[in-house]
């Protein structure tokens, strides 16, 4: 007897793609313009409610105001810090000018106990987090009071307190140690279901996702399913490469769509989107087995790539001064709050005036600290400090002794003392 087996060959058998079906018609997948993933907003650029009919942001005032002032707080670091490099002060800076929406937005949607790895351009969130005016300039300065003793070019910072990952310059790499952590962070909310369940937040912009380490991260985050919020910030540029010179798809979000990830593309301009983007992906990353989410959220790069970099060599100037005033979260969200009376003139001078204030008051200290002690680059590379460690030290210590006047550590905790180790 003859079995009919055409319903058994309507669909795909093969184990690399189980879910399509059969076709007679040949024809090639194209992407179009059409197919361009939408951007979710919830206020237009005189910061309106776009949708009358949505109900207006779950959000307190207070909470609104704060997300606010870190951002102008934020953006007036920005210009000190920067004129401070210029003046020899530093030897390195980073902006996050037209970018300080996505930091303090998503960060106000996630707990203080999820780990965070971010990149460069992520000030945002260690002021959510906490970070004083004495933290930031400790690290930018390498004082004795930076945690990482330093260690790291400026605006590396990272804070075991708040949660946040020490920054490396290295591009991307924080991305594959964001879905081993996610991995990690799984098991354990296995092992507690009880706690508080946490996710991993992972940073890094559009350039870092041409790294072999986006796709490698993506991938296994994918396959292990791991609780990792993957927030791209897509401002247009990477350190000097145009967008339209670096990829040809649909940004970065259809790079997640591809590993098969929850993807979703954001105003970053808007921080009241960006905090509920955040939030509904963090609750989706921890939704039955746990997932990964990708969040591309679209702004400008309004300054130049970092103190080392002249935009204007590839991109022309009339453009950055067109987005300065079109539009930018802070502006943005100072129109929402105006509409609703919640802020005025007078605030925003009173506001501006303190945070410059705090900011220059912890510079002129900071400036006047000494650095960590030179013995502080031995230490905690190895459990103890080995033989071959002491002998180096040793031998430097009888170079700058030697040479006093060519190896000045005045500027030193413990001077000449501080090369030894205890």
């Amino acid at each position: 007897m003859e079995h009919d087996r055409q319903p058994a060959t309507r669909e795909v058998l093969f184990p690399g793609a189980v879910n399509s079906k059969f076709t007679t018609s040949l024809r090639f997948s194209r992407a179009s313009e059409d197919d361009a993933m939408p951007t979710y907003r919830i206020l237009d650029q005189e910061g309106k409610i776009v949708d009358k009919d949505q109900s207006p942001p779950d959000i307190s005032t207070e909470l609104l105001l704060k997300m606010y002032k870190d951002m102008v707080t934020v953006s007036i670091m920005d210009i000190i810090m920067f004129d401070a490099q210029r003046q020899g002060k530093v030897s390195f800076y980073m902006v996050s000018a037209g970018e300080e929406g996505i930091a303090v937005g998503s960060a106000s949607s996630l707990l203080p106990s999820d780990p965070m790895f971010a990149q460069y351009r992520e000030t945002g969130i260690f002021q959510y987090r906490g970070f004083t005016p004495d933290d930031f300039m400790a690290q930018l300065f390498a004082t004795k009071d930076d945690p990482i003793k330093g260690r790291s070019m400026p605006v590396h910072y990272g804070s075991r307190k708040h949660n946040i990952h020490a920054i490396g310059s290295t591009l991307a790499t924080q991305i594959p140690h964001a879905s081993g952590a996610a991995y990690a962070v799984k098991m354990q909310n296995m092992q507690n279901p009880t706690d508080d369940q946490r996710v991993v937040a992972c940073y890094f912009g559009e350039g870092a996702a041409s790294e072999g380490d986006f796709h490698a991260a993506l991938n296994i985050a994918a396959t292990r399913a791991c609780p990792v919020l993957f927030i791209c910030r897509n401002n247009g540029y990477a350190i000097s490469t145009p967008t339209l010179e670096q990829y040809r798809g649909d940004g970065i979000a259809s790079r997640g769509v591809g590993y098969g990830i929850d993807t979703i593309r954001v105003d970053g301009n808007d921080v009241l989107a960006v905090r509920e983007v955040t939030r509904q992906a963090r609750e989706l990353a921890l939704k039955d087995e746990c997932r990964p989410i990708l969040i591309e959220a679209m702004s400008y790069r309004v300054s130049h790539h970092s103190t080392s970099d002249d935009s204007f060599a590839y991109r022309a100037k009339v453009e950055v001064e067109d987005w300065k005033r079109r539009d930018n979260p802070i502006t943005r969200l100072r129109k929402y709050m105006e509409n609703n009376d919640l802020w005025d003139e007078g605030k925003e001078k009173e506001l501006r005036s303190e945070a410059r204030k705090s900011i220059l008051k912890a510079y002129r200290k900071a400036d006047k600290e000494k650095h960590p002690p030179i013995r502080e680059m031995m230490m905690d590379v190895y459990q103890e400090v080995t033989e071959e460690q002491r002998e180096q030290m040793e031998r430097l210590r009888g170079l700058v002794e030697r040479y006093p006047d060519e190896y000045d550590l005045s500027g030193f905790e413990g001077g000449i003392g501080g090369l030894k180790i205890p």
